[in-house]
């Protein structure tokens, strides 16, 4: 059974920073391709970023980019997403997933863990 567990989300303030953490079991980890998606308040599934299983070839959505990091662990089987000078609009809850269609418009993953909430705390 596959389980993804977020964690590190909270109250931030615009231009602070935040740590997030998933930690996954019931499947191959250092096999999949892993992603960060998001929703904002009202609106759909968004991708943030992504990780080949090696950690190699990373990408990133044009709006996150040069300000989140994604990265992983494969002997803890965690991924992270470091997100720096967070902005109004980072505020969201965030989901770590694996098996993501990042074409399809909200993007659509077929595994996808219970979330982590940022908020803006301004």
């Amino acid at each position: 059974q596959v389980k993804l567990v977020e964690s590190g989300g909270g109250l931030v303030q615009p231009g602070g920073s935040l740590r997030l953490s998933c930690a996954t079991s019931g499947f191959t980890f250092s096999s999949a391709w892993m992603y960060w998606v998001r929703q904002a308040p009202g609106k759909g599934l968004e991708w943030v970023s992504r990780i080949n299983s090696r950690g190699g070839i990373t990408a990133y959505a044009d709006s996150v980019k040069g300000r989140f990091t994604i990265s992983r662990d494969n002997v803890k089987n965690t991924l992270y997403l470091q997100m720096n000078s967070l902005k109004s609009e980072d505020t969201g809850i965030y989901f770590c997933a694996t098996h993501c269609d990042t074409s399809a418009q909200p993007v659509v993953c077929a595994y996808r863990g219970q979330g982590t909430q940022v908020i803006d705390s301004s």
